[in-house]
This record gives C-alpha cells, structure tokens and sequence, in this order.
C-alpha cells in the first residue's frame, strides 16, 4: 500500500511527503480496494454473462485502486473467454491497469503484444517508466507516438505533462525545450496542466527566467501555477521575488495551501533569514494551518544549510514541544548542525533518541551519523556505526573514507576504497574528492595523482573539485610545472575559480610568478574573485614589479572587481 501512496503523492508535482495526506491516500487505497474486490465478486457471482464492457468498467477499477493481485485475476478470466481485445480499449485498459499497479514487465509485453494500442496505453507507459527511472525508454514510447501514421493516436496533455516530467528526470533542458515547441505547434500552451509541468521543468533545470514567462503567459493559473513558481524562487534563494508573488497571489483571490506556506518558510530558512521564517511560520498558524512534519523539516534542513546551528536546533526542540514524531529526513537534515557546533554529547543524544522513538534507521541516517561523529572528531564513534550497518551504499563508504581523510588517516582511507570497490560498490565524484582530500591531507603526492589520472576508468568525470584538490596538493609540495600543465589542460567548468586561487597561492608560496603571469593570461576571463587579482598582484609587488601590479589594478578596475577592505572586529 505504500507503493500506491506514493504513486498519489507524485500525481501532482507540487506536492511534498506529507504525513497527514499519506495516511489519508492509503485509507482511500484501502477502501478502492475491497471495493474493486467488491465489485468483482458481484459481478462474477451474478445470473448475467458477462461482455467486453463488463471487463472494462473491472479493470477501470483496477486503475482507479491501483490492485495488481484483482488485475491478474481479471486478466486471467479474459483468456479463458472468448473476448475481443479490441472492442472498449480492452487492450490499451489492461496495459494501463498493470502499468498503474507498476507491472512495468506485463505492461511492456502487453504493449507490444498489441496490434493497436491507442494514446491511453502510450501515456500510462511514459508515466510509469518516468516514475520508475526509465527515462530513455519513456522517451521512445513518446516517440513513437508523435511518429505513428494512425490518425486515430495522437499526444494530448496528459502525454505531454508526462514527457515533461521526464526532462525533469534527465534535467535535459534542450529535450524539455523541444517538447515546448510541440506544445506550441499543437496549442496546449493554453493547458494549466501542461503549463505547470513546463513551469517545474524550467525551474528545477535552473532557468527561472523561462519559468516566470510561462507563468505569465498563462491565462487562468490555479494554487498549483502559484505554488510552482513561488517554489521555483524560493529554491534559487530569491525570496523577494517569492514573497512578492506570494501577496499577489493571495490579492487575486487565491489561497495558499500548506506546500505554499513550506516553501515559503524553508526558503527563508536556507538564506538564514530567521526572523522571515519564524515570521511566516507565525503567520501560517494564524490561518489555522497546523505546521506538519514537512514544515519543520523544511525549517530545520534550511537552518542548517544557511550554518544556522542553534536556530535549527531551537526548530528541533519546538517541534518535539510540539508533539510532531520526527522521521528520518528530520534527523538527517538535523545531525550535520552537530558537526558544525562540534558537539558529540548533543549528536551521542540525538543518536539515542533515534532508537528510543524507532525512527526507522535507513542508509542516509547512518551515513548523517557517520558524517556528524567525524566533524566532531569521534572516528571511533563513526566507525562503530559503519561496521554495524548491514546495508551500506555509496554514501555510506564515502562518509568513512572522508572521515578517515579529513583526521589525516590516509592509509586507513585508502584501504577502505580498496575494500568498497572489492564489494563492487560503484564509486562517485563525491568518493573521488574524499580520496583525494585525504592523500593532499596526508602528504601522499604519487598516489593522489595516480587517483587523479585513474578516474576514468572508475566513470567519474573529473570537476572543478577534483581539479582544485590535486593542484593544491601539488603546489604544497613545490611541484609547480606539473600543478601548470593540469590547470592549463583543464576544461572550463563552473567554480573553477577555486583551482585558479590555490594554483596562484602556490606560485606566490614558491616565488614562480612566471607561472602565474602566463596562467592569469591563459585563464584571465575566468578570475571573478578579488582574492586571485590580488594574490596576483601580490605575487608581482614580492619580486618588485610595479608595472604588473598597475596592469592587475586596472584590469580589475575594468571587470568591476572590487575588493572589500579588511577589518578587525578587536
């Protein structure tokens, strides 16, 4: 029954988990249930034969119960009949009652099966296989329909909000473009279904500007429209443009519904804007909207996230006050404010009420346990809970090997990546830069580089993490030529700026500003932060030449780049 309340919750993209609605979902799938099992019964035990729309209006109810066992029966039953499975959409309402069970294995074969399966069949396959993770797939099934010569098949909103949401699941911007196109050239812009799917595409891509014209362009928008967009700002941080079209919002009639009111909320949060939060927090209770387990955790992970430790465990104890049971996004949004306070009583004591109140303890709460007793200097606390925890995933291993890196344990490190890839556990960017972080902490030059050198054949591209790891690892140890060639043959990615200052720290360490002249000019668009011109410049005036340091002043002085004067607060 879990499945199928899930299945409810990511019906509407706005929605969040939320506890309240998740056991009202499985009471009404309870309910659909024996009714459907109700309704088959009756109908099965009756004096009258039973006809193709018999079987139909049964398998409608399957969809609606989302019941694979009662499916299974009706499909059996249908073959010993002799039934057109053509007449009422049989085909196409059995493929789509075991796709909404998530019978993805009998949905396909079906599907294939049928000499003429019609847009109904073709959406419930693309929504199940975005669901479930196949978006390539899903994309062929969509394909397939645009292409098909039937005149009789042809996309609608529903295909097309579907579609969309799996340019979500890929965050392919281009194939979410191109699908807006079709939107236009068929006149579904018109849609508010299609338009909110294309809203979430274009924030959760990170292109609110294309959000906010969809959003403009429509003309009738629901509380989903609003919610949509004031989610799409509050997660980019723009919380003035979030509460501006959350007045709006409420002058036009529309009222806010509790996933309005989170966003709202955890947005000010993750800026560490506390005063807005509990602002609107105070508000919402005024509506009489009782704050549920979404809310406090949308208020304590953005605490956190914002370095905001003691607001978030205020949140906490409030929230407890409250009588609200914390789940495991509570405590793993909760345990890194331990490790930024560096207090190992208060996580031993969040860690104990894990166990007295059966928070359920799944792979990401060990993995936050493991992360927090590391900060606060506990390894054989973090030990301790990764070697008795039965299921490990990446994160898990990554969590100890950059426990062991950042106390310097280097060869303890080391083995344990040995031993994660002996457990054929796949190895991830975040499993790289731990690996590296802890040869540049311990001094180990060779194997760091051989790491560097060596990610290709672990599937790891290398970033602009990786890249800042091993040059300021090289350059600790003089080893400027080599730091040189890697930043030079490096491509041009996003925070790169971060490989830039630890090359230009390492040539003013070791007096070559031969380097760092040739490199400011190789790399010279993409020095942004005051610190590299002024290391730069710093690097000119130790060898005394003023000519370089006008050349960086002025330079700066054309790309707007100012440096805040220092202070002491003493």
């Amino acid at each position: 029954m879990c499945d199928d309340s899930i299945w409810c919750i990511q019906e509407d993209p706005s929605l969040r988990p939320n506890m309240k609605r998740v056991v009202h979902m499985l009471e009404e799938v309870t309910l659909k249930y024996y009714i459907c099992v109700r309704n088959m019964k009756k109908l099965l035990l009756s004096q009258y034969n039973l006809f193709c729309h018999h079987f139909g209006l049964m398998l409608e109810q399957c969809m609606k119960s989302r019941t694979l066992k009662p499916c299974q029966q009706i499909h059996a039953l249908m073959l010993t009949k002799p039934v057109d499975m053509n007449s009422f959409s049989l085909c196409s309402k059995l493929i789509g009652a075991y796709a909404s069970c998530g019978d993805l294995d009998s949905s396909r074969s079906l599907f294939q099966e049928s000499p003429n399966p019609n847009t109904f069949a073709f959406n419930w396959m693309i929504l199940t296989l975005t669901f479930s993770g196949f978006h390539g797939e899903a994309i062929g099934y969509f394909s397939s329909l645009t292409k098909s010569r039937n005149p009789d098949i042809f996309h609608n909103e529903h295909t097309l909000s579907a579609v969309l949401k799996c340019c979500v699941g890929l965050l392919d911007l281009n194939l979410g473009r191109q699908v807006q196109g079709i939107i236009c050239k068929t006149g579904f812009e018109m849609y508010a279904l299609v338009c909110n799917a294309l809203m979430d595409m274009y924030r959760k891509c990170g292109k609110m500007n294309s959000a906010r014209n969809v959003f403009d362009r429509m003309s009738e928008r629901d509380v989903v429209s609003w919610t949509n967009i004031i989610c799409g700002y509050s997660d980019h941080g723009k919380m003035v443009e979030a509460v501006d079209l959350f007045q709006r919002m409420r002058l036009e009639g529309i009222k806010a519904n509790e996933f309005t009111w989170n966003s709202i909320i955890a947005g000010h949060a993750r800026i560490g804007d506390c005063d807005g939060a509990f602002r609107f927090f105070t508000r919402m209770r005024e509506e009489r909207f009782v704050p549920d387990l979404p809310t406090w955790n949308g208020m304590i992970s953005g605490f956190v996230q914002s370095r905001k430790a003691s607001e978030a465990m205020e949140a906490f104890h409030s929230m407890l006050v409250a009588e609200v049971k914390p789940d495991p996004v509570t405590v793993t949004g909760l345990l890194p404010a331990c490790g930024m306070i560096g207090s190992v009583p208060v996580g031993r004591e969040i860690h104990g009420m894990i166990y007295r109140m059966e928070i359920f303890v799944n792979v990401f709460v060990t993995s936050a346990l493991i992360d927090m007793y590391s900060k606060c200097g506990s390894i054989k606390d973090a030990w301790n809970i990764f070697n008795t925890t039965y299921t490990k995933n990446a994160a898990s291993w990554n969590a100890m090997i950059g426990c062991y890196g950042m106390h310097g344990m280097v060869d303890s490190a080391i083995k344990l990546f040995e031993k994660m890839q002996e457990e054929e556990i796949q190895a991830n960017e975040v499993t790289l830069n731990a690996v590296l972080c802890a040869c540049s902490h311990g001094g180990q030059v060779e194997k760091g580089v051989e790491f560097f050198t060596s990610m290709v054949s672990y599937n790891v591209t290398a970033n602009h993490e990786h890249f800042a790891c091993v040059v300021d690892l090289l350059c600790r140890f003089g080893r400027m030529e080599e730091a040189f060639y890697i930043v030079k043959q490096m491509p041009v990615l996003e925070g790169t700026n971060s490989v830039i200052g630890a090359f230009l720290n390492g040539c003013k360490i070791h007096g070559r500003s031969d380097l760092a002249e040739i490199i400011s000019k190789h790399l010279g668009l993409e020095m942004r932060k005051p610190a590299d011109f002024v290391t730069l410049s710093n690097i000119y005036a130790s060898e005394g030449k003023w000519e370089g340091v006008q050349d960086v002043r002025e330079v700066m002085k054309d790309n707007r780049v100012h440096k805040k004067p220092g202070f002491s607060s003493v």
